[in-house]
């Protein structure tokens, strides 16, 4: 029996996050005053009483659930995972979990990914859409047969749910498609821009900057990477896939289903809400689930 700890990504914000912790937990409390020091604003403020339009700040969303997801992780006792894995933003964290990254360079990594990625939304107008209800190659297919636009697959969540991204006009193109091949919903998403396409090169180019100046160590456990779900140990290797992770689908379903294979039978969400174990039991039916959250 394997146990397999994975991590949330942004959407799983909520206003009062991490507010018990902070007020129960000593060192749960270190980490948080920590982490307003090392942003520069106290971003504590916004996670225990700010409103939803607080928390959906790119600049604000991603370091929220990264610090939420590690302090979660790091005052729970007799966590050891044999494998870890996160959806987008949750890798960050998944490789604070295994001693990859100290939480001080995870927490500025964060921090300057979601900054760039809101420069890149701001520079190139785009979105993102769920399709639900068609075979990923459907959906793969309407995508390249979309011309003149950017149209991409972009996170592959659980079999029957995929998340495209690209222009305003190519999703807008897309979602048309996507109903007259079957879809039984495609559903623009309330997000700044088209996250995981090559739209996010801008994004890619400033962080590989940022994760090449930034110490990483050999991992206590494998990582399992969106960018092609298959786990790795070597710490360079580890450094390039976080890089091109921005551009490249989340093959979330993939990555549950490789862990599954290598023998995890436990899956236990680290972090705010519960979505990750949702996929897990669409993706490993045979699997367990819980949630620290």
């Amino acid at each position: 029996m394997k146990q397999a700890y994975i991590f949330p990504g942004q959407g799983s914000q909520f206003v009062g996050m991490g507010k018990a912790l902070y007020e129960s937990n000593t060192l749960a409390k270190e980490y948080f005053e920590q982490a307003n020091e090392i942003l520069g604003f106290r971003i504590t403020d916004l996670m225990f009483n700010g409103t939803d339009a607080d928390l959906k700040q790119t600049n604000v969303t991603q370091p929220a659930i990264f610090i939420h997801s590690v302090v979660l992780f790091e005052t729970t006792p007799d966590l050891i995972p044999d494998m870890v894995a996160g959806h987008s933003l949750g890798e960050f964290s998944a490789l604070v979990a295994n001693k990859v990254l100290s939480f001080e360079d995870g927490l500025r990594l964060v921090a300057k990914r979601a900054a760039a990625m809101q420069r890149a939304c701001e520079l190139n107008p785009s979105t993102m859409a769920a399709i639900l209800g068609l075979d990923d190659e459907k959906v793969e297919e309407v995508c390249k047969s979309i011309t003149g636009e950017v149209v991409v697959a972009a996170n592959y969540n659980c079999p029957g749910q995929l998340v495209i991204s690209g222009s305003n006009e190519g999703i807008r193109i897309a979602c048309e498609q996507m109903k007259a091949a079957g879809a039984k919903r495609a559903l623009p998403l309330p997000v700044g821009g088209a996250f995981h396409s090559p739209l996010m090169e801008p994004a890619r180019e400033e962080l590989a900057a940022a994760i090449a100046a930034t110490t990483f160590n050999n991992p206590t456990c494998p990582v399992y990477q969106n960018v092609d779900a298959h786990p790795y140990i070597l710490p360079d290797v580890i450094r390039q896939n976080l890089i091109n992770q921005l551009t490249m689908p989340v093959r979330w379903t993939q990555t549950v289903q490789k862990m599954a294979e290598n023998g995890a039978t436990q899956f236990t969400e680290v972090g705010p809400g519960n979505v990750l174990q949702g996929l897990v039991k669409k993706i490993a039916k045979e699997a367990q689930t819980a949630g620290i959250n």
